[in-house]
This record gives structure tokens, C-alpha cells and sequence, in this order.
């Protein structure tokens, strides 16, 4: 059974930081990524990575967030820098694995002050 834990989010104030975490469990897992929904919009891809380091970026994060993995932990994290007041949403840690199942987890809120 797959399980997703994911950490790090909260209230920050425009400028500051923020690092989330998705602990995986249950399998391993080709591509591991974070989307996020702000709220009245769609869910949308902020960042991926593969199991050979290969990243995906939004162009709205780009040089801003950093996606990493931990392959021996099964961890995804997503550093990010420089909030804006558009990056507040729900975060979602997603993870595909081998077979091309896909699995969600139940999300962290990320909040950024003006």
C-alpha cells in the first residue's frame, strides 16, 4: 500500500522560504512531483522529478523553486524561494510509480503574506 507524507507548509511572508517534504512508502516510483490549487482554480503541475534527476518546472517557479529527491529515503522535497502572495495554495505531492499508477497525497497548505 502507497502512502505519502507530506510536510513544510505554512505561513510566510512574501520574499521568504519555504521546503516541503513527501515521504513515499510502498513502492518506488519513476517520477515524484508537487502541483498545487489555489483556491476557485485548477490544479496544476509546479515542479517533477525522475528517478534519473531529470526536472520539470511551471515557468511561474522557475528560479525560484528547487524539486529534489532522496531515491534511498523515497523522498521528494520542493525547496522554494522568493514567495509571492500567487504562490498561496494547496500542495500536492504526486507520485508515479513503475507500472504507471498514480497516487496523491492529501495535500499541505502554503500561505504567503503581502
Amino acid at each position: 500500500q502507497v502512502q505519502l507524507v507530506e510536510s513544510g507548509g505554512g505561513l510566510v511572508q512574501a520574499g521568504g522560504s519555504l521546503r516541503l517534504s513527501c515521504a513515499a512508502s510502498g513502492s518506488t516510483f519513476r517520477t515524484m512531483g508537487w502541483y498545487r490549487q489555489a483556491p476557485g482554480k485548477q490544479r496544476e503541475l509546479v515542479a517533477s522529478i525522475t528517478s534519473g534527476g531529470s526536472t520539470n518546472y511551471a515557468d511561474s517557479v522557475k528560479g525560484r523553486f528547487t524539486i529534489s529527491r532522496d531515491n534511498a529515503e523515497v523522498t521528494v522535497y520542493l525547496q522554494m524561494n522568493s514567495l509571492k502572495p500567487e504562490d498561496t495554495a494547496v500542495y500536492y505531492c504526486k507520485v508515479r510509480n513503475w507500472r504507471a499508477y498514480e497516487y496523491w497525497g492529501k495535500g499541505t497548505q502554503v500561505t504567503v503574506s503581502s
